[in-house]
């Protein structure tokens, strides 16, 4: 009987291998939220502060060279880069194909945040655009469309039931809201803007989406550590 508990016992506890990649796990979701949270300040004073045109522009026109608040715009998308690559780090391992995009979204800001549009960060079809303001839109645009399609993955990894429903239901919460807000936000920007250009429209909606996306970065984080916890 007692060697029956014992083996019992030894069954339930979890391999030390496991215990310490859950412990690096949250520690990289910890410090991706703190990356959120100082990233998104850091652009917000950057666009509140700076000299852009305000609601009808790009909040990629904060970091426009020259601009006295470039470095801190340049400063808060480098940490979102950061906040991306470390949640990527911490989701569980059923997740690897939303890890992978957001590993790609990482890469993809830190692009933006390297090269500089010039001054309104022009794009087509009704403006004029230089190589440096395709790479930078293409990469702002790419890094954007990678986190939402992560939020997808994780709803989908949910409803194939790839992980616990009682360990990670949080998550599918979380990815369900941001998905049910992103989608259609992307879908009005993208038609707006081939559309109607640079307007008021798409500077509150591209601000909107960025918003979702920062938000569903920080509550997963958030949740990811809670279920260490």
């Amino acid at each position: 009987m007692a060697d029956r508990r014992r083996g019992t016992a030894t069954a339930r506890r979890p391999p030390a291998g496991s215990a310490a990649v859950g412990t690096r796990r949250a520690a990289a979701a910890a410090v991706a939220a703190g990356s959120t949270v100082a990233g998104v300040a850091a652009v917000t004073v950057a666009v509140v502060a700076g000299p852009g045109p305000g609601l009808t522009g790009y909040v990629s026109e904060a970091g426009v060279a020259g601009s006295a608040y470039a470095p801190a715009y340049r400063i808060g998308v480098f940490a979102l880069a950061t906040a991306l690559l470390l949640l990527a780090a911490a989701l569980p391992a059923a997740l690897r194909p939303a890890a992978a995009l957001l590993a790609a979204g990482g890469l993809c800001t830190l692009l933006s945040g390297a090269v500089t549009c010039s001054a309104g960060c022009p794009l087509p079809p009704f403006e004029r655009a230089t190589v440096a303001d395709l790479v930078h839109g293409g990469a702002s645009i790419a890094a954007t469309a990678a986190v939402v399609f992560a939020m997808l993955a994780v709803v989908f990894a949910m409803l194939a039931v790839l992980l616990s429903p009682a360990a990670h239901r949080p998550l599918r919460r979380i990815a369900g809201v941001g998905v049910a807000l992103a989608l259609p936000l992307s879908g009005a920007i993208g038609l707006a803007m081939l559309t109607v250009g640079r307007s008021g429209l798409v500077g509150v909606l591209e601000r909107l989406l960025l918003a979702v996306a920062a938000g569903w970065g920080l509550a997963t984080a958030a949740a990811l550590g809670a279920a260490r916890r």
